[in-house]
């Protein structure tokens, strides 16, 4: 595929800052550099804030010269997909208010969470309330941009892949998340290895991906890791270090969400004061997010220049190597189909993926080490139940979903589970699929 002048729509583009960041990555390719820029959102006012950044973004990282972005602001979602090469889709259904139920109502019940966006009682009703948007995006690319790349980062990541695969005829889908590429690098730093010359390959789930291998110049970087960990008492305070110590392999997130997909830390004050996790810790970040897209806003109508860096993201990567032809490896979520041999085949799974003019192909896994495979099947088989409860419109596997949820199992009785999930459903009803709204006692 060799496209001089890409159209790439971004879906949700009033996250402000993380299309800031994206547009940054994407200008710093010189063939990205005259590509048309379309972006959409529901809320005018933010949808105004990200195309005025987009602007300054684009004269600063062009230079006002020739070859520079058309970009486009639509408050119509058609009008910007309208025969786009690319969908970046990075909405968040409800907002702040929403993300507040997810923790507020749990809490009630004794139910701590910290990140609440991926598994568990907060990830399964971000997941539901999202369904329904992807279900009309999808749509609406199938008639509009049938061809289109759709690169997805909202979460709940591996749910909404799964959903988007089995609910639509969409194929060109693929989930995006930077947290293996940082993870990598954070071991990097910790071990005095320049990030560059590290090789690493890893695989999973998304957020519970594992890397497999860790070397720098062919050695094995995992025995000096050990040897830190054995010298340092602070790194043992770190759920994802106290995983690795007791798994054998590093996970890919931080400790903050890696203790929210087993059921042995949060459940425990002791293990909680150990490890030092931040119950509601994403409410903080959603309020940081919200001061950051403020002040972006006040400071376009002050005329204040933008400070914008690249974030190294991979959506940005994917278009330049499906643009011009280049081959890169990145990390993508796609549909399980026979890459990871000792995981569900319906699943969604974190892989390898090289991307060239020829698109994102995968790469065959095979068998994850069966401790991994363990924890990672437990996070699929939640994943399912909640697919399961959109695609037949079943309030029952919602429940289900909440059962099979490791933290959230480890926390509560069953029936205290159902009254629970009825609190989410009442909490939610406007934003859930109709036949979802159901309460249904014990």
């Amino acid at each position: 595929m060799t496209l001089t002048a890409p159209k790439i729509a971004f879906i949700g583009a009033g996250s402000v800052v993380f299309t800031q960041g994206l547009l940054a990555d994407l200008l710093a390719f010189p063939e990205l550099q005259g590509a048309h820029i379309a972006l959409h959102d529901i809320d005018a006012e933010r949808l105004a804030t990200a195309e005025g950044a987009a602007r300054q973004i684009a004269d600063r990282l062009t230079g006002g010269g020739a070859t520079r972005p058309r970009v486009t602001a639509h408050a119509e979602r058609r009008d910007a997909l309208a025969d786009a090469d690319f969908v970046i889709n990075i909405v968040q259904v409800g907002m702040r208010a929403a993300t507040r139920t997810d923790f507020d109502v749990p809490a009630r019940y004794g139910l701590r969470q910290t990140i609440g966006d991926t598994l568990g009682v907060g990830g399964i009703f971000r997941a539901l309330r999202t369904f329904p948007v992807l279900k009309s995006l999808a749509e609406d690319i199938a008639e509009v941009c049938p061809d289109a790349w759709l690169l997805n980062y909202t979460n709940p990541m591996a749910m909404n892949i799964q959903y988007l695969t089995e609910a639509t005829g969409l194929t060109r889908v693929v989930g995006l998340c930077h947290s293996v590429y940082w993870t990598v690098r954070d071991l990097a730093d910790l071990l005095g290895v320049p990030h560059q010359e590290v090789g690493y390959r890893a695989a999973g789930v998304n957020h519970q991906a594992w890397v497999l291998r860790l070397e720098h110049q062919g050695s094995d970087l995992y025995p000096r890791l050990d040897k830190l960990i054995a010298d340092d008492p602070e790194l043992r305070r770190r759920v994802r270090v106290d995983m690795y110590r007791r798994l054998g392999y590093y996970p890919t997130e931080t400790s903050e969400h890696s203790s929210e997909y087993v059921p042995w830390y949060l459940h425990h004050d002791s293990e909680v004061e150990r490890l030092r996790l931040p119950i509601g810790a994403y409410l903080g970040i959603v309020d940081e997010n919200i001061a950051a897209y403020e002040q972006t806003r006040d400071a376009l109508a002050e005329g204040t220049p933008l400070t914008v860096e690249g974030t190294m993201e991979y959506a940005p990567q994917i278009i330049h190597s499906i643009t011009t032809g280049t081959p890169r490896t990145v990390y993508g979520n796609v549909p399980n189909r026979g890459l990871i041999d000792n995981l569900p085949a319906t699943g969604t799974v974190e892989v390898p993926c090289l991307v060239d003019g020829l698109g994102v192909q995968p790469t065959r896994v095979g068998a994850l080490p069966a401790q991994c495979a363990a924890l990672n099947r437990s996070y699929l088989s939640m994943n399912d139940l909640v697919v399961r409860a959109a695609l037949e419109d079943d309030p029952r596997s919602i429940r289900q979903a909440a059962m099979t949820d490791p933290a959230t199992a480890a926390a509560l009785p069953v029936e205290r589970i159902w009254d629970l999930c009825d609190d989410m459903v009442r909490a939610h009803a406007d934003l859930l699929q109709p036949g979802l709204r159901a309460t249904l006692g014990h």
